[in-house]
């Protein structure tokens, strides 16, 4: 709509497109990473005004020029053979047109770099490098600090062994075992054909794919006083399910630590953590999770220091979207109306969802 009101019978120049992607930040609030073709144009990149979300631009050679690609994860780049070249800037349009040139210009007014920190925490893979941090160091940062945290909190000599709930807890499992001077053992084989269970829909699906994703080897538990390192806790389903796994297979005491802090307050910003009944740390004390979890014990990573770990990577950050930590809403148009009118959709989509199973289920049952 923004290109058609800023062209206006005008050729579709560079600057008039980013015009338009200035346009839709002024329209629009939240988080946003946007790649689009524009027909007979070009490739059209921007990112919004607060860099949220992740977005970077590579390059690779070819005989008469360069190939332009646009990613979310500087990975993706590495693995269709370009190079990483930069990321996009807060509320920065990037536009290559068909020649294959470059035009890139600032969109949005008082743009500031606050990059979601659960991508630090989970979403994005190790190997990325995002906003200038290696999502790799800023887990093993995760885990000197969590190692910290925990030292604080109970005597290390309690603990036989460390283990991590794979994938993304292993860095931060491996630097707290090397700081507190324990074993590091893999006591979890994954399935890697069962999706991540914390977004996918209803409790039931959630406890069911945690124990068709992990398989506990007995012998990494049996007898053991374990640590269990997970990269957040958020439901508390997924957790509560791998603390009984590790004492059916036969661990005597079952600690669990969180690289992440308590998830407490919902996200808006693009994770499906919508409503505050579904988190397991909203109004609950750290021995109420506890003991819902089934753990002997509960460590939880420290907000001001993790901030401080994953930030020392990179100076320039303004801060990190971290709301569903502190509740802190960093576009600032975030209300009470707007969670109630969240929690009223959430509850709309389970409905129907559970509506959809419950068919689905007597048409097979009717076939057969």
């Amino acid at each position: 709509h923004e290109l058609e009101m800023a062209a206006r019978d005008l050729p579709l120049t560079p600057s008039v497109i980013f015009r338009a992607v200035g346009a839709v930040h002024r329209r629009i609030k939240g988080s946003y990473a946007v790649v689009c073709l524009i027909a007979g144009q070009g490739l059209l990149a921007f990112r919004d005004p607060y860099g949220i979300r992740p977005l970077c631009l590579g390059e690779s050679d070819l005989p008469d020029g360069k190939e332009i690609m646009v990613a979310s994860e500087s990975v993706a780049l590495e693995g269709t053979g370009h190079r990483f070249v930069r990321d996009v800037a807060p509320g920065e349009a990037v536009f290559i047109d068909l020649e294959g040139r470059v035009h890139a210009q600032p969109c949005a007014a008082n743009p500031r770099l606050n990059p979601c920190a659960f991508e630090f925490v989970y979403l994005a893979r190790p190997d990325s490098v995002i906003d200038g941090i290696s999502v790799y160091q800023a887990r093993l940062n995760m885990g000197e600090t969590l190692a910290q945290r925990l030292i604080s909190t109970m005597p290390p000599s309690e603990i036989d062994v460390v283990i991590p709930i794979p994938e993304s807890s292993r860095p931060s499992a491996m630097q707290l075992a090397q700081k507190i001077g324990k074993p590091y053992r893999e006591g979890f084989v994954k399935n890697r054909y069962v999706g991540r269970t914390f977004i996918m829909p209803g409790q039931g699906m959630r406890k069911k794919s945690v124990r068709q994703k992990l398989n506990a080897m007995a012998a990494e538990f049996a007898g053991r006083n374990v640590l269990l390192v997970d990269d957040s806790i958020v439901r508390g389903t997924t957790s509560k399910e791998i603390v009984q796994m590790a004492r059916e297979a036969g661990a005597r005491k079952v600690y669990m630590a969180s690289a992440a802090p308590p998830v407490r307050f919902p996200n808006v910003y693009g994770i499906d953590m919508p409503t505050k009944d579904e988190l397991i740390a909203h109004n609950r004390s750290i021995d109420e999770i506890r003991d819902y979890i089934g753990a002997d014990a509960l460590i939880y990573q420290d907000l001001a220091a993790m901030r401080r770990a994953v930030g020392a990577l990179n100076p320039r950050l303004a801060g990190f979207e971290a709301s569903c930590f502190d509740g802190d809403y960093v576009t600032g148009d975030v209300s009470v109306a707007d969670f109630a009118a969240l929690a009223a959709q959430r509850s709309l989509q389970l409905e129907v969802e559970d509506d959809s199973r419950g068919r689905l289920a007597l048409q097979s049952a009717t076939e057969a």
